[in-house]
């Protein structure tokens, strides 16, 4: 069956080549993600104008995940927040559209920096909450789920780990986007 499945993926995608993306193309996004990740580096870990997007669909994956219990409806709102951009990276790595793969991928990992936000503001809780429900039942998501895992004295070593994961992403996404044009973009 395994077998199967890798042919099936050899035939179907990898053996795909990858849409060409021309010179100048290459070139803007590549400011784009530059100047993106400057932007991001000197927001030290603050909240990107993104992260507004982020928040909804993030407020969004409690009430989506909250119709299968409390537990996933916790982790929920994470859960949707990373699988949105990953799941469209996905699409667009099966269609081979270069850049939409890269901003797609890229997202995804920019998504880690504002988890890892929340995540080390665990147990200081000074950002402000917001939900879709009761006001008055707010609760901080890492302060829960971290403290169900026994791991709460480790929120801020846990966050500057998904903090670099998140970061080594993004650079990745770029430097492959640089690889890809070098090597052979029009």
């Amino acid at each position: 069956m395994l077998d199967s499945l890798r042919s099936t993926l050899d035939e179907q995608i990898l053996s795909h080549p990858w849409n060409p993306v021309s010179r100048p193309a290459v070139a803007a996004w590549l400011v784009f993600y530059i100047g993106f990740l400057i932007y991001a580096f000197f927001a030290r870990g603050g909240f990107l104008f993104i992260d507004s997007a982020n928040l909804v669909v993030h407020e969004g994956g409690h009430n989506l995940f909250g119709w299968f219990g409390p537990t996933l409806g916790l982790w929920g709102g994470t859960l949707l927040q990373w699988l949105v951009p990953f799941l469209l990276a996905a699409y667009f790595f099966s269609q081979r559209q270069t850049t939409c793969f890269v901003f797609c991928l890229f997202f995804f990992f920019e998504n880690w920096l504002y988890t890892a936000t929340y995540m080390a503001d665990a147990r200081a809780q000074v950002l402000p909450l917001v939900t879709t429900g009761d006001p008055d039942f707010v609760e901080h998501d890492w302060y829960v789920i971290f403290s169900s895992l026994g791991a709460l004295n480790h929120d801020t070593q846990i966050a500057s780990v998904v903090r670099v994961l998140g970061w080594c992403g993004m650079i990745a996404a770029v430097g492959w986007l640089a690889a890809r044009a070098k090597a052979g973009g029009k």
